[in-house]
């Protein structure tokens, strides 16, 4: 029986009583079960309380998971406090970015990002608190969490819930160059599910005899959600606080992991290891895989080897994660065309295609997908024309193309938005092409995915030089890596004279990428 969770405070609070004794979370050498988990997350909402954080204050987090990164999701909530995940693998300048942008007051950092909050703290002005997780003897005059939090008292704070306050802020990239903020209420991560077990879908039967892998980064939608849903059955979960292929490996078969979550290059990582052959996988009863389309030789691998139900969803941060989804019944791998599909709506779910007057297409005819969820976002952050395009009526314009046939499979055919998808990783063109014309060589840019093995797409930029200037690869490439994320750089530079364009001025980036597509049967890989 699971029950109707409607916040984050009530889900711990009420495992905790009910199942204190019960193993939460393993992190290395270290267990934590619902009761200490509760009672460190009442410690840091404590202390928020006492920095003077008020209702729907942004709280930033910049750190790898680990158990402290769950005590100040929940502390978080527990204040009323919005927890703004951040991706550690950005560069100083976008970590400025969305700090700036959120507002946040109080920041939580792993000690290895220290250095760089350091460099970019004078031009943080709003942020009056930065609380180290580990020790570390760099700590200046910023607070040490250990004794930060074991300086609180662990009693709840007396404060109401409402399942529609913002609880967390992800931010995605941004196709006007700028990641947005995407706020999501309680209801995002209970909704959708309780719907679903109302009528009587079990779908991955999640339940509270099931461990589950986090290997998905808490910083992601995808990661986040995965941890709530494991608790909200009273499961407990391995962290695992970066992907290392044979870390999972290892922490499958020592915790006998009944349930994993990966991106497909996570996947591939994995069966490229030594020890995949030798790894003992008969615990797994459930694999959840997304975040990009699926090469078919490796999805046959994979469900012949872990011998599965195999869950592929479709969703993203707009739509509080999942809302399509191809079940195991659908991985027929004698039916091929079945397999290219993106899944069905899930039950609560509604999906449309529309052409580009916003009109709804009849089956099998390609269109924008807009998806109707109960888990969808409450709006961007501060950003209200760019909510009102992508959220209207309860719809959530997707930016992909594609189409739904009769039986109500989606398929994904191209992208509206130019969007790439890297190893899980949305990446989109404007923000990559507006870096890289920060270099005072660079006339015009332009950025397109092309097709890998390895990576499912990476970004390639076609550079037309000032008059001039003669620009080298490793000259331009070095200057991304200061100006973005590693994974954001592009794989490739090549140098043009000129980008080609319609007659009204329009960059043709169809014409940079054909040569790269023209054998692919879908435009997204």
């Amino acid at each position: 029986m699971n029950p109707d969770f409607q916040t984050l405070p009530e889900l711990i609070t009420k495992q905790a009583t009910q199942k204190a004794n019960k193993v939460a979370l393993i992190y290395e050498d270290k267990l934590q079960t619902y009761a200490q988990l509760d009672q460190a997350s009442n410690q840091v909402a404590q202390g928020l309380l006492k920095l003077d954080v008020e209702p729907q204050t942004r709280v930033a987090i910049l750190a790898k998971d680990s158990l402290a990164s769950y005590e100040i999701l929940f502390g978080c909530a527990k204040a009323k406090a919005v927890l703004v995940t951040i991706n550690w693998r950005l560069v100083a300048k976008e970590i400025q970015f969305i700090l700036s942008d959120s507002q946040s007051e109080v920041l939580f950092v792993g000690k290895e990002f220290l250095p760089v909050i350091e460099q970019i703290k004078p031009d943080l002005p709003k942020l009056e608190a930065i609380i180290c997780i580990e020790p570390t003897e760099a700590l200046g005059n910023h607070e040490d969490y250990i004794s930060w939090t074991s300086q609180q008292p662990n009693q709840a704070p007396t404060l109401n819930y409402l399942p529609e306050d913002v609880v967390v802020q992800i931010y995605t990239s941004g196709t006007t160059g700028l990641p947005k903020g995407v706020q999501l209420a309680h209801y995002s991560f209970f909704r959708l599910m309780q719907g679903m077990r109302t009528q009587g879908d079990v779908w991955m039967d999640l339940n509270g005899g099931d461990t589950l892998l986090l290997s998905l980064p808490m910083f992601h939608i995808g990661g986040l959600w995965w941890v709530i849903q494991g608790m909200i059955v009273g499961g407990r979960g391995v962290v695992l606080n970066t992907f290392v292929p044979w870390q999972a490996l290892e922490l499958i078969e020592q915790h006998q992991i009944t349930k994993v979550a990966m991106v497909p290059a996570m996947i591939q990582f994995c069966m490229a290891e030594p020890a995949f052959d030798t790894t003992d996988f008969s615990s797994v009863q459930g694999f959840l895989y997304g975040g990009s389309p699926i090469a078919p030789v490796l999805l046959r691998k994979a469900i012949d080897t872990f011998q599965c139900g195999f869950f592929q969803i479709y969703g993203m941060t707009e739509t509080g994660n999942m809302a399509v989804c191809l079940r195991p019944e659908d991985h027929d791998l004698s039916n091929e065309a079945r397999l290219k599909a993106a899944g069905r709506p899930l039950p609560g779910v509604e999906t449309k295609i529309i052409d580009l007057k916003g009109a709804q297409v009849p089956a099998n005819h390609i269109g924008e997908i807009c998806i109707k969820s109960p888990a969808r976002m409450i709006g961007y952050w501060n950003r209200d024309e760019a909510t009102k395009e992508t959220l209207n009526n309860g719809w959530i314009r997707t930016g992909d193309a594609g189409y739904q046939d009769e039986e109500g499979y989606i398929f994904v055919c191209d992208r509206v938005k130019d969007m790439i998808i890297y190893s899980g990783e949305n990446l989109f063109p404007a923000e990559i092409e507006a870096a890289l014309s920060e270099h005072e060589a660079v006339e015009e840019v332009a950025v397109i995915g092309v097709p890998s093995e390895q990576w499912g797409e990476i970004p390639k930029a076609f550079i037309v030089q000032k008059p001039g200037h003669t620009l080298k690869k490793k000259e331009i490439r070095a200057f991304a890596k200061e100006q973005m994320a590693d994974f954001k750089v592009p794989r490739s530079f090549e140098f043009i004279d000129t980008l080609p364009r319609n007659p009204s001025g329009k960059v043709l980036k169809r014409v940079l990428r054909e040569p790269y597509w023209n054998t692919m049967e879908r435009q997204v890989n």
